[in-house]
């Protein structure tokens, strides 16, 4: 019975976990944007950041202030220069293919199965795979990733795993699956 009272309180405190990762996210966010340390810039941040993460803490937060660990924080700034270089190479690709349009092409749309059980990791695996030119996720059901990609190497969903997701899914597992 003492189990039964204890479940509004634990809804409680991940609300609450989630409303702080919300805020500060959204002020991290202000804060790159703005560029300015300057006190009236701050307080504008920090009372828009609050009202946001009042409506959307719900949607907008999958994991709280877990993600905040120094460890994860580690795994974001890898995760960053990985993607910065998956997306130098992708451009530069796609730029060479622009300045010698006689290179061969052959699109097409690749599958794939992500090991990701966490939604917001999905996202963001869908996002980093479409902001790399040359790649659009086209759709994600369940744990399939249905990926266009402007010269498809294989259609052997495990090759096109790790041709396209598996530098992004190592880390975002490190972060998302802990």
């Amino acid at each position: 019975m003492s189990t039964t009272k204890n479940i509004p309180a634990l809804k409680r405190k991940s609300t609450i976990g989630k409303f702080i990762h919300t805020f500060l996210v959204m002020f991290i966010i202000w804060l790159a944007f703005t560029t300015s340390l300057e006190p009236a810039e701050l307080i504008t941040g920090a009372i828009v950041s609050l009202i946001l993460a009042f409506f959307t803490d719900r949607i907008f937060s999958c994991c709280g202030l877990k993600v905040f660990r120094p460890i994860k924080i580690l795994y974001f700034v890898q995760y960053f220069f990985v993607f910065m270089i998956a997306l130098i190479k992708s451009n530069l690709d796609i730029a060479k293919r622009v300045i010698s349009p006689d290179l061969p092409i052959n699109p097409g749309i690749v599958k794939f199965k992500t090991k990701l059980t966490n939604g917001f990791a999905r996202l963001v695996l869908a996002n980093s795979i479409t902001l790399t030119p040359g790649t659009l996720t086209i759709d994600v059901i369940n744990n399939n990733f249905y990926i266009h990609w402007i010269d498809v190497k294989s259609d052997d969903p495990e090759k096109v795993y790790k041709e396209i997701a598996e530098p992004f899914e190592k880390i975002l597992l490190k972060i998302y699956e802990d």
